[in-house]
């Protein structure tokens, strides 16, 4: 049976030659499952019959879409591997939702913290800013395992960040975020840039690929995005599997050097430490590296992250009081700031002068449209 190539670009389709090629490779096994995927595989028939569907790659039986046409199977969405393991992207059969299922040990905290965190009495607050946990599903191959249902979420900076008052959101809602996971009694204990992400979904009107993230879900388009200035996102923490939680009046203490952040001069596998300063330092550094050190402008952050960061986790703030701090911080800045564009440390003087110009062009039409209105 032919199959209509008509609406895919030329760049999708090969010549006679080079889907002989394909063809070769993928009979070698190029486009073979990865191991952490064969367990998704595996798993496939019964999470359709808990309600959740993953990607045609991960069908049992699959055979590549791409033999027997004239598509680059780069271009071919069942060729696209899933990069992380223990965790992939499924639909929700009842109503369509991408959501994210990640495989966990049923005897790690992870499960009970995020229950905790997902509890009906504050899913609802928008201070929680902790990734909603829809359901956990038993693992019905592994009984020592669990698989969590969540929401489905992208990096935090892809799309990267474009103005100052972009970093202020983030910043703001991160520090409200962390205030509300230390009510609960619980310490992330890694809360760097990785486990900070967004729900892009007011960014991409038309959607985008689980994976590759700049595609349309069909893995052949560019998705196309909006600005956060004009469409705000939600920060949400993920991955609580080194967290720790802690009952009222206990005493706070932990041990270990896991975690993304390695620079916590406190980290120990046998001096106990307490977990909650650690939070403050490995989001203070977090602002640092992702946006002080990278960025002119920022430097009204400096003593915010400067205390954050302190070496003696005894003389860092609370994260209640990092975020009055900030909340100071962000009273003096005037709108023309927030809306201003971030300026890389990297830029060239040439690239400088263009974007600034830019730049001083939007304000100039955002102020002209507000004297109109």
């Amino acid at each position: 049976m032919s199959v209509d190539e008509s609406h895919l670009p030329s760049y999708a389709l090969c010549s006679p030659d080079q889907v002989e090629r394909y063809r070769k490779q993928t009979e070698e096994g190029r486009w073979n499952l990865l191991s952490h995927e064969v367990f998704w595989r595996e798993r496939y028939d019964y999470l359709k019959t808990k309600g959740y569907l993953l990607r045609p790659r991960f069908q049992p039986g699959w055979r590549p879409s791409w033999l027997g046409t004239n598509r680059d199977p780069t271009f071919c969405e069942d060729s696209i591997c899933s990069m992380i393991s223990k965790v992939i992207d499924a639909t929700r059969l009842s109503d369509g939702t991408r959501v994210m299922l990640k495989s966990v040990s049923r005897s790690d905290n992870e499960i009970p913290i995020a229950r905790l965190l997902s509890r009906d009495s504050v899913l609802k607050d928008p201070t929680n800013h902790c990734v909603p946990i829809f359901e956990a599903i038993e693992d019905a191959h592994d009984r020592s395992k669990a698989i969590l249902v969540m929401k489905y979420l992208r990096p935090f900076d892809d799309p990267e960040l474009r103005t100052i008052g972009e970093v202020v959101d983030f910043i703001s809602q991160t520090l409200e975020g962390l205030c509300f996971i230390h009510r609960q009694g619980v310490a992330h204990r890694d809360c760097a840039a990785a486990n900070i992400m967004m729900d892009g979904e007011p960014l991409f009107p038309k959607g985008h690929h689980p994976v590759q993230l700049d595609y349309l879900e069909d893995g052949v388009h560019d998705a196309p995005y909006l600005t956060r200035q004009d469409h705000p996102v939600k920060y949400y923490f993920i991955d609580f599997g080194l967290s720790s939680c802690f009952d009222p009046g206990v005493v706070p203490l932990a041990i270990g050097t896991k975690g993304r952040d390695k620079e916590p001069p406190e980290l120990d596998d046998r001096q106990p430490y307490n977990p909650f300063p650690l939070d403050i330092f490995i989001l203070g550094n977090l602002y640092r590296k992702e946006f002080v050190q990278k960025y002119y402008g920022l430097e009204f952050l400096s003593p915010l992250v400067s205390s954050m960061t302190h070496e003696d986790p005894l003389r860092r703030p609370t994260a209640q009081a990092a975020f009055d701090m900030f909340r100071e911080i962000q009273a003096g800045l005037s709108e023309s700031t927030l809306r201003w564009r971030l300026r890389s440390r990297n830029e060239s003087v040439p690239e400088r002068v263009v974007y600034d110009t830019v730049a001083v062009a939007r304000e100039g039409i955002y102020k002209i449209k507000r004297m109109i209105v």
